[in-house]
């Protein structure tokens, strides 16, 4: 019966200690998914921008559109003569890299 005193007399405690809760089981639930998320960003932007730079020979200004995203990259480094793209994010870098007309682009592992 204390229990539900306790909740009668703190709904919105009670509530908040819920939703947390909640959110403690999704978060672990996902905790696979969200330790790569760092990691994407940057393997995306730099695969993604080396893809239509190189393979598609669109110019870099609307490449650099194409792959902006909601987080921001804190480096970005094309390099036209080796065809080499380095993006860094959330703490991660990545670098794809332009390896033949019939391959295109991969990432560096």
């Amino acid at each position: 019966m204390k229990s539900a005193s306790l909740v009668r007399r703190h709904p919105i405690i009670s509530l908040l200690a819920l939703l947390l809760l909640a959110l403690f089981a999704w978060v672990w639930h996902e905790r696979v998914a969200l330790r790569a998320f760092p990691q994407i960003i940057s393997a995306y932007t730099a695969k993604e921008y080396c893809s239509c730079r190189y393979v598609m020979h669109n110019a870099a200004d609307y490449c650099l559109g194409y792959v902006k995203q909601s987080v921001p990259t804190s480096r970005f480094v094309d390099d036209p003569n080796q065809r080499r793209v380095s993006a860094e994010g959330l703490g991660r870098s990545s670098t794809a890299v332009w390896v033949g007309e019939r391959e295109g682009c991969r990432l560096e592992p």
